[in-house]
């Protein structure tokens, strides 16, 4: 089986109005409430291509039980701890004049007592043949960011692949456990390295020295500049048309989402790299914190080019 972990999941709030005023009354013309956090993204869009999966992390409160209400009628599947603490709201504002601006509010979330970490543990360890999971997104509070490590070190010892997508120490902290594959943004790569990264040739680079460190393959999100991916031998570069981008919200987890698609149907790298980098793209057309569906995948996956960076170097 398939698991997606969310230790910090929400309810997004999404809102749209004309402008932001913060001088008067902002009236707001319409509103929807989505499932979000990484791992929640990344198991919505794994259910909408059709792939079986199981998502972790904690929930509590009201809006513990919306979420998981929310994702069942979704048709994801959920084997949540209940925490004492209340699942966080993120709200997100969208302007429909202008240039289309948008903000984003996150919230921390619910404070993680040790016993509940601790019966998240227990769960993850008791898992029944895991295949795949995919770990990532901010940590709650109360929860150190060597969880990451511990998380990932027990999903390597199953025998589970396991794809990292975090920031800061949460990912250095993953890093030590040597993950399969780890999905940091442009800014995130460059954080990780401890320099600016300008141009293809330098992400590369700051790929490997990454993979040097036991991370099995890198891939690195970079907006409408499409995603590498640098493995064993292996560098590619899959790239998007241009499209009307209508929401920033998740695009990362959908390429994430996208990428196990591929890799839960045995495709090789640079094939789970064009149907990520599809998942991406789709999603970047929804409008709010909806997600792309397997026909908006499919739909995009021919538009995707690809390039062969060591055939290019040749």
């Amino acid at each position: 089986m398939i698991y997606t972990l969310a230790l910090n999941p929400a309810i997004d709030r999404t809102m749209w109005v004309e402008r932001m005023d913060f001088h008067a009354t902002t009236r707001v013309r319409r509103e929807s409430r989505y499932p979000g956090g990484k791992g929640i993204d990344v198991s919505r869009v794994l259910t909408g291509l059709g792939v079986p999966n199981v998502a972790l992390g904690f929930v509590g409160g009201f809006v513990g039980d919306e979420l998981e209400c929310r994702l069942g009628y979704e048709g994801v599947q959920t084997d949540m701890v209940r925490v004492s603490g209340e699942t966080r709201t993120n709200i997100i504002v969208n302007e429909t004049a202008g240039d289309g601006r948008h903000l984003l509010l996150t919230a921390k979330g619910p404070k993680i007592d040790p016993h509940e970490l601790g019966t998240l543990f227990r769960k993850i360890e008791n898992l029944s043949e895991p295949s795949m999971m995919a770990i990532g997104g901010s940590l709650p509070r109360g929860v150190h960011p060597d969880a990451y490590r511990r998380i990932i070190t027990i999903m390597k010892r199953k025998g589970a692949m396991t794809i990292l997508d975090a920031d800061g120490d949460n990912l250095r902290s993953g890093i030590q456990a040597g993950p399969d594959y780890i999905k940091p943004n442009r800014h995130e790569m460059s954080e990780l390295v401890g320099r600016e990264l300008n141009g293809l040739e330098e992400i590369v680079q700051a790929a490997e020295e990454v993979r040097s460190q036991g991370v099995g393959t890198v891939l690195v999100s970079m907006g409408a500049d499409g995603m590498v991916a640098v493995g064993d031998g292996k560098r590619y570069l899959a790239t998007p048309p241009k499209v009307e981008t209508v929401n920033n919200v998740g695009l990362g987890d959908s390429a994430v989402a996208g990428f196990m698609y591929g890799l839960a149907n045995r495709f090789e790298l640079k094939d789970c790299l064009v149907h990520g980098t599809a998942a991406g793209t789709a999603t970047a057309m929804k409008p709010g914190t909806a997600r792309a569906n397997r026909e908006d995948v499919m739909a995009m996956v021919p538009r995707i080019g690809l390039r062969d960076l060591m055939r290019d170097e040749k």
